[in-house]
């Protein structure tokens, strides 16, 4: 049988993920990810190079997937909250990888940036509906802290919201926080109710 390339390069990328996502970049091991990818650590290096590199193909093919499961849309700002809650909820190691890269890099630059931030400069686009007033930018970002925040620290959940506090009544409270976000859209007139 002959040899697969493509097939190895994708294997190595699983195994890494699960490895970069738990030990992040400096307690990451070649060896394992060799060994959990049933390839030699030659073709890591052959294929990605060092390990810094192999981590942004890692953090690159994430926010990728993330991009296209959850695109920019015309939908409203809380609606994309909600979908991007359930994708990281479904995938906790891409929020994971974003961590870890921030400790990596902190304000320096990140690998794809340039690609990444035009993904963000979609999304803004998407968002600035009419009846908008306001920073699109800062909502878009206090959107993705809240959502980012609310999973990655379940610490945190349990101690101030209680043991009991699931990730659903969450989801809810998050979708609540969104729309009120200052800058959101331009609250119509409120609807008469049976006592006026």
């Amino acid at each position: 049988m002959a040899y697969d390339s493509q097939a190895t390069k994708e294997r190595i990328i699983g195994a890494a993920v699960a490895e970069f996502a738990e030990h992040g970049v400096s307690g990451a091991r070649v060896d394992r990810i060799a060994l959990h990818a049933a390839a030699n650590k030659r073709a890591i290096y052959d294929y990605f190079g060092d390990k810094e590199k192999l981590f942004a193909a890692v953090l690159e093919q994430q926010m990728t997937d993330l991009a296209q499961a959850v695109p920019p849309g015309d939908d409203d700002l809380a609606a994309y909250a909600q979908r991007l809650f359930d994708y990281h909820r479904c995938h906790p190691e891409a929020l994971r990888l974003l961590m870890w890269e921030a400790l990596q890099f902190g304000d320096r630059s990140v690998p794809g940036q340039d690609v990444r931030t035009q993904h963000y400069d979609d999304k803004v686009r998407a968002t600035q509906a009419p009846g908008t007033e306001g920073d699109p930018r800062t909502r878009l970002f206090l959107t993705l802290a809240l959502v980012g925040w609310s999973l990655s620290m379940p610490q945190l959940r349990h101690m101030i919201l209680g043991p009991d506090h699931s990730l659903d009544d969450l989801r809810t409270s998050l979708v609540d926080a969104v729309r009120a976000l200052p800058g959101g859209p331009t609250p119509g007139p409120k609807p008469l109710t049976s006592d006026q």
